[in-house]
């Protein structure tokens, strides 16, 4: 625990963007046969050093077997809350889960990411003990601690009593408890987040662990067994206070993007596919009058295809679905990022009009059958997955792996991992940059994306911006 306060906490949103550019990014490696360890990898991004681009340190873990997914900060500006923040800590430990494992290791980066190290691990009976839940997925810092989001309970399977979400402690790491009160009809669970000073949180469905830990179940697709609904939930009283349905067709409601800027009561998320046309979409909800709203806002359509050019899975569609698999909203709240990993798309949506999106930039990388290369020539197997933005906006980095298991129905011949970064224009307009490519150590995979003091994806704020 420092004495001052850290420099990348940041009161508002306005305040992160003129912040210091990020000089390293965070990244996760997974091993998708688990024959060896997954890993955090360091990547240099800061321009004119000489290892641009390039993985400068690595984190391997002692266990195999792990699938890491998401992670997070133990703090970050949310601890500058004024009810119950922790202004004096430091925003310095990496939260890694596995999400097959159930562990969680605690990567300590200071004195400097390029010496980061494993500063504790938190075994899989822990949390099953104290919470009854497993795969823990979503991490978000937040003023009374560490939130972690699971998509699984208890058992075996997964199955024994519904998944959600416990509460670690900020500074010692310890696993507190569950953090819901009344989860109402809320049954599954992927990822969540809020907004603080208007005390609500929203959070989203994917699927039970049989329904992905092996694949993706065509049977339960097709017949809409996965998640539909968003959840909004009293953040203070940790109840469950509406829930609303999109429609059984609407499959995987994933990522939940609010508003950065707290005096804005609204936010997105993006739906996977629609089972009665593959195509994809983009909703905005918003608060009014006591009650939250949802429409949907923006749809992106499936792209025809031979079948012989498909994989097996998707072969008796004659077509290849969108997939939006991750969506990021720039710090300003002006621009969305959806990556369409189905047909190999990264597009740039400006939502100054949040019900109203406008289509204002778009870059091919890989893709099912596009296989679009990347301009340093370079192939780019999968497509836009995972993607983080840096606080001034003007990056937008991404990687190129879903899921082990998923990879493997969609992308047969493989997904080497990946990362790429795409240069955004003050107006709109979004251009791969040709001299960033990173090469992972052979044998793995690239999932989530981390920027050091902060990201799009990772700070919520207390205060509104000025000036803006």
């Amino acid at each position: 625990m420092g004495m001052r306060l850290d420099p990348t906490f940041h009161a508002s949103p306005k305040l992160a963007m003129d912040a210091p550019a990020e000089d390293f990014a965070y990244t996760l490696l997974l091993s998708p046969d688990f024959s060896q360890p997954d890993a955090l990898a360091v990547v240099d991004v800061k321009p004119g050093s000489p290892t641009y681009s390039q993985v400068v340190h690595t984190v391997p873990m002692p266990n195999k077997g792990d699938e890491f997914h998401h992670f997070g900060w133990n703090a970050c500006s949310s601890s500058l809350s004024p009810l119950s923040g922790h202004a004096f800590l430091e925003r310095r430990y990496l939260i890694i889960p596995g999400m097959r494992s159930s562990r969680i290791y605690i990567v300590d980066t200071k004195p400097h990411p390029t010496q980061a190290r494993i500063h504790k691990i938190i075994e899989p009976e822990e949390i099953f003990r104290k919470t009854g839940y497993s795969r823990p997925h979503t991490v978000h810092c937040g003023p009374e601690g560490i939130y972690v989001s699971t998509l699984g309970g208890a058992g075996k399977d997964g199955t024994d009593g519904p998944p959600g979400i416990f509460i670690m402690d900020c500074e010692t790491f310890d696993v507190l408890g569950r953090w819901e009160i009344d989860r109402g009809s809320q049954e599954k669970h992927y990822d969540f987040w809020w907004n603080l000073p208007r005390d609500y949180m929203v959070s989203s469905e994917w699927a039970l662990p049989p329904q992905f830990e092996n694949g993706i179940v065509p049977e339960d697709l097709l017949s809409n067994k996965y998640g539909h609904h968003i959840h909004f939930w009293d953040l203070r009283a940790r109840r469950n206070v509406q829930t609303i349905d999109l429609g059984a067709n609407h499959q995987m409601a994933l990522e939940v993007r609010p508003a950065h800027d707290p005096s804005r009561e609204y936010g997105f998320i993006g739906v996977v596919v629609d089972t009665t046309n593959l195509e994809g979409s983009i909703w905005t909800w918003w608060r009014e009058d006591g009650k939250f709203h949802i429409e949907k806002t923006a749809t992106i359509p499936p792209e025809p295809a031979a079948a012989e050019r498909l994989p097996p899975l998707l072969q008796g569609f004659g077509a290849v679905p969108p997939l939006v698999t991750d969506i990021d909203l720039s710090i300003d709240d002006k621009f969305l990022y959806v990556a369409c990993w189905g047909t190999g798309e990264m597009r740039q949506y400006d939502v100054t009009e949040p019900r109203q999106p406008k289509l204002t930039g778009s870059v091919h990388l890989g893709g099912i059958v596009r296989r679009t290369p990347h301009p340093n020539g370079k192939t780019f197997a999968g497509g836009p997955q995972m993607v983080e933005i840096s606080r001034d906006g003007k990056r937008v980095y991404w990687t190129n792996s879903l899921y082990s298991t998923w990879d493997n129905q969609f992308y047969p011949d493989g997904v080497p991992a990946a990362q790429v970064m795409a240069r955004a224009e003050p107006a709109g307009g979004l251009a791969l940059a040709d001299d960033y490519w990173v090469a992972f150590p052979e044998g793995y995979r690239a999932h989530q994306i981390r920027l050091e003091g902060g990201d799009c994806s990772t700070d919520s704020f207390c205060y509104p911006s000025v000036g803006t």
